[in-house]
């Protein structure tokens, strides 16, 4: 806890029996946590038996946001619409769930516990993890993995029981990631101890007699120390004298080896009509509602209360400190003992009244109220009716997003569901669709050919099955498995199917397609998704209009850019109307990376990362920002892009969105590659190949946006050739839906340099629709520049050269390469401004650390006949128009003491110079700045020098 506070966080997990002290122990962690400050959230696993998604989750996350301080939640950017999902009070929740959604929950509520604990530390106890559901285990798993960096520390109570709970916390603690704590049962010692704090007297106080039956009938457990010892004062059998406590009997008692014994002897000692309040309660669970339990007694609430307050009942039950009329059980144990204590017939009994109660009071049973009603009619002896309620909450659980418990939920449905009924095949479709949401796609793959075989279900909605599965495996980068479902789904539908049900269809196919190595399989994809969306627009299927008109706005790009933005347009609009907003984002992020690829701006991109953070699409959120980091480096911004790609991959490796994280670390490569930075280049390219993206369609970028230019920045013309000429075959295999890999600009230019380059394949190039990305346009136009020049048309070569730099200005490396590449053409053909062209490119690389490039340009500045300023210190604090226009360290002195009207003598004085040299460096300085006298050139330096 110490460690937290100071900002590194962690987690411990208290292991042990059921009494052992978990709970009480963990309760002590909260009291020092809230005496230091920190902040508290505390959950429980679900109080009524089943399993309930989130339950602990959403009952820690309410502890905070009501009792709290202040949390400035907008913070959380588009993670809070995703936490509002389980606690409302934080805003509107998304309305709808993106693929991954249970790992952006996760990270979600490992942000939210940051921003709790700022500056103070924040304690997040969860009690009996045994009871929580998987999803609520997921996120546990992934808090504890990643709390060191933040001011939280997890505290975790786990009943030594094997499940779920122990084991991830066992693997968490072999990993290094936690804390384990396992609590052992108290030595003879120490129950002799325990016992004397309980009766408040010395350990040495204790009675021999008493000492040995603790010892002999709790085993060491402290819950039944206390219960024990709580019965023997109760009976009389230990009671307080003058001399201190004594046991009253002469005859040594048999030692109660249970609970049971000491529940069974407060139930006798109690009237029939509140032990039969205590079976209900018991029936109930560990908590419990007071309105159930007026229901199905039929008690006033006067009397209920008056059973439940009465002596040996208040050692039993008390009122649940946490949630107002509830009342809870001292503990787990004592339901334990009630219901054994239960005969057979009466509990089925019991349980069908106390459901009927449930239902009742709660209509419709929201919440965990429909599992907890379904194990009551199971106890009760109504398997079917069970059988339905498991199906309602698993198809609540999938909705909710929580996959792995709807997974469970459903099959405890079908088990119970007679075989040959549509019942039990429609929750087995629902447990195919949770399958497919959990990502479990072998397994998923098995169920639904064991579902083709299931009676009660028709061949569409079988049809529909294979198609989501056909999803799942697009997520999960398995095309084999999804061509094997889209195959099998327009099996079952036959040839004659109409277009509504195979629209669907073409869609996922047409994805699975683009993954399938081969030349003609763009062209494919399109087809099957332009059928679609036309198909999809008149049966009413927006999702799936929205879905294929995005798709075909992708692959068309390459030929019609104009018609692509069109197309996404549209699908914006059908989402729009059809209030489809993750679909809506989808498409804004696509238009954005269409303007910033045909003009260079981003604004469109930062309004669909906005509208992400606003609906809580958190994917969609990292893939505009995917794209905005590529146009910072285009835009030669490498510091904000550098920012932004180390801020998303830190997110989206830990989320383990694996596209996102494949593109931003492409990005990183051509950030790396872009600066000359080699060896980081190679090291970010072994990073995107070990997230299994050295796929075809990366190699075009990879080797003509990353490769070529570090090359380029090695001053290696030969290897940037090679490497354009590796990205146009890479791209010719396997044509892809991404651009810029230099087809039509950077490998025009440099083959125009190099004389390879005719004026009929540039022609025919720079016709073509794809062309005429802004990017690409500013090496294409320095590339006529130099046909120009070689065609004898200086004049045309001027004006092609002034477009480059014109299309170039938000692009300040694009611009300087292309300068420095031109400038030696346009020297030998006496055209342009080369000189001028030179200096500024040398003065560009030379201030972003490309020391080949900057070298390059000084050389070919020397072989000009300019005059070049050596890198001398201080060279950096000359203006840029003065560096420019070659004046030296030295000069710029003398420029600074001139703006105080100083004399060659006195300037000389100054800088310990030679009042001849003073005259050779003012002289220089007019014919530099073009100033006619010094009088000018002393005005000059006053409006030029900073002060």
């Amino acid at each position: 806890m110490a460690a937290a506070r100071d900002g590194r966080g962690g987690a411990v997990f208290l292991v042990g029996e059921s009494g052992i002290g978990k709970t009480r122990l963990a309760a002590a962690a909260a009291d020092i946590g809230y005496s230091a400050g920190m902040r508290l959230l505390r959950g429980r696993g679900s109080v009524l038996g089943p399993t309930v998604p989130y339950r602990s989750l959403t009952e820690a996350l309410l502890s905070l946001v009501r009792t709290g301080g202040p949390i400035d939640l907008d913070a959380l950017g588009p993670y809070r619409p995703i936490l509002a999902a389980l606690v409302p009070d934080l805003g509107p929740a998304p309305a709808d769930q993106e693929p991954g959604s249970l790992v952006i929950l996760a990270e979600a509520v490992l942000r939210l516990t940051a921003l709790a604990g700022e500056g103070r530390g924040a304690l997040l106890i969860l009690d009996d993890l045994q009871d929580a559901d998987l999803e609520t285990l997921a996120v546990v798993d992934y808090l504890t993995d990643n709390l060191a960096g933040q001011g939280t520390l997890l505290v975790g109570t786990i009943r030594a029981d094997q499940g779920q709970a122990l084991s991830f916390a066992r693997a968490a603690g072999v990993r290094g990631a936690c804390a384990l704590l396992e609590l052992g049962r108290l030595d003879r010692t120490d129950v002799r101890r325990l016992a004397a704090a309980r009766l408040s007297v010395e350990p040495t106080q204790v009675p021999d007699a008493v000492a040995d039956l603790l010892w002999a009938g709790s085993g060491g457990n402290p819950f039944r120390v206390e219960e024990m010892l709580d019965g023997m004062v109760d009976s009389g059998l230990l009671a307080r004298t003058e001399a201190g406590w004594r046991v009253t009997d002469s005859n040594r008692p048999t030692p109660p080896a249970t609970l049971l014994r000491t529940v069974g002897a407060r139930l006798e000692s109690v009237e029939p009509t509140a032990r039969e309040v205590l079976f209900t309660c018991a029936v109930l669970g560990k908590r419990f509602p007071l309105t159930v339990l007026q229901e199905a007694t039929g008690l006033t609430y006067r009397d209920l209360l008056s059973h439940l307050h009465g002596d040996n009942a208040a050692h039993l039950v008390a009122p649940d400190e946490q949630t107002p009329d509830w009342y809870a059980f001292q503990h787990a144990l004592i339901v334990d003992a009630l219901l054994t204590l239960v005969p057979a017939a009466e509990r089925a009994a019991l349980s069908g009244k106390v459901a009927d109660a449930v239902e009742s009071v709660y209509p419709g049973l929201p919440g965990e109220w429909c599992q907890v009603t379904a194990a009551l009619r199971l106890d009760s002896g109504q398997a079917v009716a069970a059988g339905r309620l498991w199906a309602m909450a698993g198809k609540r659980a999938l909705g909710q997003g929580a996959a792995q418990s709807a997974v469970a939920l459903l099959a405890r449905a079908c088990d119970l569901l007679a075989p040959d009924t549509g019942e039990r095949a429609a929750a087995l479709e629902s447990q195919l669709h949770a399958l497919a949401e959990a990502g479990e796609v072998d397994r998923a793959l098995a169920m639904v050919y064991l579902l083709d075989e299931v009676t009660g279900l028709p061949p569409d909605r079988r049809a529909r099955l294979h198609t989501r599965l056909a999803w799942v495996a697009v997520h999960a980068g398995r095309p084999e498995v999804g061509l094997q479902s889209v195959a099998a789904a327009r099996a079952l539908l036959g040839s004659g199917a109409p277009d509504a049900d195979t629209a669907a269809i073409d869609v996922v196919a047409a994805h699975l397609e683009i993954d399938v190595p081969g030349p003609n399989q763009l062209g494919k994809a399109e087809e099957m998704a332009r059928r679609a969306a036309v198909v999809a627009e008149s049966a009413g299927l927006p999702a799936v209009a929205c879905q294929a008109w995005q798709l075909v706005g992708a692959l068309t790009r390459q030929r019609d850019p104009a018609e692509a933005t069109a197309l996404l347009e549209r699908s914006r609009v059908i989402a729009v109307e059809h209030n489809l907003p993750i679909w809506e984002v989808h498409a804004l992020v696509r238009l954005g990376h269409d303007d910033a690829l045909r003009d260079g701006g981003i604004e469109r991109l930062e309004v669909a990362r906005d509208s992400a953070s606003r609906i809580g699409a958190v994917t969609a959120r990292y893939q505009a920002e995917v794209n905005i980091a590529l146009q910072l480096i285009l835009r030669g911004d490498f510091d904000e892009a550098d920012r932004l790609t180390a801020q998303v991959l830190t997110a989206t490796t830990r989320l383990k969105l694996v596209e996102t994280t494949q593109y931003m670390l492409l990005h990183r490569t051509v950030l790396s590659a872009h600066r000359g930075r080699r060896a980081d280049m190679d090291e970010a390219l072994a990073q995107v190949r070990h997230w299994g993206g050295d796929q075809a369609h990366h190699a075009p970028r990879i080797h003509g946006l990353a490769g070529a230019f570090c090359a380029l920045m090695e001053e290696n013309h030969d290897l940037a050739r090679s490497e354009c000429a590796a990205a146009i075959h890479a791209e010719n295999r396997n044509p892809t839906t991404f651009h810029l890999s230099g087809r039509y600009g950077l490998d025009l230019l440099l083959r125009a340099v190099s004389g390879d380059l005719t004026a009929e394949e540039f022609a025919t190039k720079t016709s073509a629709p794809a062309s005429r990305l802004r990017w690409d346009r500013v090496f294409s136009d320095f590339a006529g520049a130099v046909l120009a020049s070689r065609a004898g048309r200086p004049e045309d070569a001027s004006a092609a050269a002034a477009r480059a730099i014109a299309t170039g200005a938000p692009y300040a490396m694009a611009r300087h390469l292309g300068l420095r590449l031109v400038a030696p053409i346009a020297l030998t053909g006496n055209w342009g401004q080369p000189i001028d062209w030179l200096r500024a490119a040398e003065e560009h690389f030379h201030r972003t650390g490309v020391p080949a490039v900057a070298g390059a340009c000084r050389t070919l500045l020397r072989k000009g006949g300019a005059t070049v300023s050596q890198r001398r210190e201080g060279t950096d604090e000359i203006p840029a128009a003065l560096r420019s226009a070659g004046v030296t360290v030295r000069e710029y002195e003398v420029l600074r003491l001139l703006v105080d009207r100083l004399c060659n003598r006195e300037i000389a004085d100054a800088l310990h110079l030679s009042p001849r040299t003073v005259e050779k460096h003012v002289s220089s300085l007019i014919a530099k700045t073009g100033e006619p006298n010094r009088i000018a050139l002393s005005k000059y330096a006053s409006t030029t020098v900073p002060s």
